[in-house]
């Protein structure tokens, strides 16, 4: 197992890095803002599901193979990056039909579906990928055993300590967006930003890790 020195540097590591505004907090932002708070803890949830089989593929090796292949590494990055700017776009045509129809399109979406939307984008977030492959090494003890398993036990401790973190950000955001739901008006620029920020990140993330 994990040293308990390890654990407990990592833990401080993983939780500065959660604490900072990344993909993660942008996205679960921008889903809160557009969907309140139901939406974004769904879509906080799924985001984290999405992180385990980042996780497995680490501690089994596969996650270094995609980490080091122009072309893997592309291939995910520009799909989360595209899943990123769809989600983005239907928000901001969500933001055109407020009031009573809006708020009813909202309650209509299954909670299935928006686990899945959250665990694509989770599952093809470069970001973390990255993260994984560079910074959970450091924090095994390779003089014993089970490598696998102590790599799969710290990503595990990442994935609480974010799904803690990142539910605040939605119950913060959507909360807000209870207040703006009082105008139609507000309603619609919170929905179109929120809608923004998600097509922004899809941007920023397609340079995110960028290899020649």
């Amino acid at each position: 197992m994990v040293p308990a020195s390890n654990l407990l540097a990592f833990g401080i590591a993983a939780l500065l890095l959660v604490l900072l505004p990344g993909p993660s907090v942008l996205f679960v932002i921008g889903r809160s803002l557009a969907l309140g708070r139901t939406g974004g803890l769904l879509s906080v949830l799924g985001n984290e599901l999405g992180v385990v089989p980042q996780i497995a593929a680490v501690a089994l090796g596969v996650g270094v193979v995609v980490a080091q292949s122009v072309v893997l590494f592309t291939i995910v990055k520009i799909a989360g990056a595209a899943y990123l700017a769809y989600l983005g776009i239907k928000a901001v045509l969500h933001s055109r039909g407020t009031g009573q129809k809006a708020a009813a399109a909202t309650v209509r979406r299954s909670p299935m579906r928006l686990l899945a939307e959250g665990f694509i984008v989770g599952v093809t977030n470069p970001k973390s990928i990255i993260f994984f492959v560079a910074v959970l090494p450091q924090f095994v003890d390779y003089g014993a055993r089970a490598i696998p398993l102590q790599l799969a036990t710290l990503g595990l401790i990442y994935l609480v300590i974010a799904l803690v973190c990142d539910s605040v950000w939605a119950l913060v955001a959507g909360t807000a967006r209870d207040w703006f739901a009082r105008s139609p008006k507000r309603m619609a620029r919170l929905e179109a930003t929120g809608g923004a920020m998600m097509i922004g990140l899809g941007g920023v993330l397609v340079f995110t890790g960028s290899k020649s």
